[in-house]
């Protein structure tokens, strides 16, 4: 290999032993996201946690990858923080998300920045090689009856000439993948940082409108009833928000049932009572 491709692979390609987080988050992305469609939340933030806690603190900060995978980690685990109603947790988790995307753009943007330099200056010694051998392959094509001398050196040019326009197509492949993953990075780091300014926003809104209304109880009974009535929203959305308010006002059996019957569950029977035991005569 040579030293441009093996710096391509050091910096593009990263070993699969350092690739834990990388892999798990691939491995559990698609059955949480399943999960998270049925309203199975409580059990996709225990799983996150869980992985986080193992691995998630041993990331190298210099491994753009798993710093990729930790930022889509957090942000599941915020996700499902909403999802089950919890979103002051939610946006702990999208804070975390939003420092580690900022750490992971700042650490690979020099280093990207450096193998994208090395590229182009390859790339201009490769052309510049191509421009000066291309007139004498030129002149050997056009000669007619080349001897033995002439046909081996007009061979060996077009092997050389291969060589180079190999070698110009790998660095621009790696130019382009290099943008891609500056793309990348920061879409993550302006999505996290949304996610953590609305979901402020929205928690700022909620406490103002408890205050507004006169206390949580009628305020919870208050959205229930929007809730109740919006069944235009995915049942996602509205599972989360009656989540959200069981969270407000644990007491509040219509919520229970709200939430219950988004989730499919059959109402659970009164207990029944136990019959009265009649009286026996007295007697006379």
């Amino acid at each position: 290999m040579t030293r441009l491709g093996y710096l391509l692979a050091c910096v593009l390609s990263v070993s699969l032993g350092a690739q834990s987080l990388t892999d798990r988050y691939k491995e559990v992305r698609g059955p949480w996201e399943l999960q998270l469609e049925r309203g199975e939340a409580p059990t996709v933030r225990k799983g996150v946690e869980a992985l986080l806690g193992r691995e998630g603190l041993t990331v190298n900060p210099s491994d753009y990858n798993d710093m990729h995978a930790l930022v889509a980690l957090r942000s599941l685990a915020a996700r499902a923080c909403v999802s089950e109603g919890s979103w002051e947790d939610a946006i702990t988790h999208f804070q975390k998300a939003q420092s580690a995307a900022e750490e992971n753009l700042s650490t690979a943007e020099p280093l990207l920045a450096k193998t994208r330099m090395e590229h182009e200056l390859k790339l201009k010694e490769f052309r510049d090689a191509m421009a000066k051998q291309a007139p004498r392959l030129k002149e050997l094509d056009d000669a007619p009856g080349l001897n033995q001398d002439q046909l081996k050196l007009r061979q060996q040019l077009k092997i050389f000439m291969d060589e180079q326009r190999a070698a110009i197509a790998h660095s621009e492949r790696a130019l382009k993948d290099i943008e891609a993953i500056l793309v990348r990075l920061k879409q993550a780091k302006e999505t996290t940082a949304k996610a953590t300014s609305d979901w402020q926003a929205f928690l700022a809104a909620e406490k103002a409108e408890v205050a507004e209304v006169g206390g949580m109880p009628r305020y919870v009974a208050e959205k229930l009833e929007q809730v109740k009535g919006d069944d235009a929203r995915p049942r996602q959305d509205r599972l989360a928000y009656a989540r959200r308010l069981q969270k407000l006002d644990p007491s509040n059996k219509d919520v229970v049932r709200l939430v219950n019957g988004l989730l499919g569950k059959e109402e659970e029977p009164a207990p029944a009572k136990p019959a009265r035991k009649k009286k026996a005569a007295s007697k006379k």
